[in-house]
């Protein structure tokens, strides 16, 4: 089993719309059942509040549902328990490295470096925006999660590919 955890500041827009995305591409590719997914967020001022409406709402448009999802904040044990942990931008990737323990340092990634072609390193948080930076959250998180499916098939899955084709949705 692999197990991803996608990281933003508070939890209720960008991390929580990574783990929706992340988890339809996974059923697509027919790797549900060998993924964990989950999210977090570095701050803890949202803790049990469901995503922000507006990310709801863009998501929902695109045929996921993250309504069920609820913020938390990351622990300690995230680092022992993930393989993968996933920051949105460069700001929430140093909040991990300075609570990481050692020997872990190699299970944090940023989300867009699994996406190159886009041109960015940072997914934007799009709280204090209007409606066209929650689609400019989506798209980037989007191409990265297609990047970091790929990259998941290809160092844990490498003979499995039953369905490589979803895998590049």
């Amino acid at each position: 089993m692999v197990k991803i955890l996608f990281v933003c500041l508070g939890n209720i827009c960008r991390s929580p719309a990574a783990e929706g995305i992340f988890r339809a591409l996974a059923n697509a590719a027919g790797l549900a059942d060998r993924i964990e997914i989950d999210s977090a967020g570095t701050s803890g001022w949202n803790i049990c509040r469901p995503p922000d409406p507006r990310a709801q709402a863009a998501i929902r448009r695109r045929g996921i549902d993250i309504s069920g999802l609820r913020a938390r904040r990351t622990c300690s044990a995230d680092f022992h328990r993930f393989d993968y942990l996933v920051a949105m931008d460069a700001a929430n990737l140093l909040a991990l490295s300075a609570a990481c323990p050692a020997a872990t340092e190699d299970r944090l990634h940023l989300l867009l470096d699994f996406a190159p072609e886009t041109g960015c390193r940072d997914v934007p948080d799009p709280y204090y925006g209007g409606p066209e930076g929650f689609e400019t959250m989506l798209n980037l998180i989007e191409a990265g999660a297609a990047g970091l499916l790929l990259a998941i098939r290809t160092r844990h899955f490498p003979n499995d590919r039953s369905d490589a084709a979803a895998a590049e949705v």
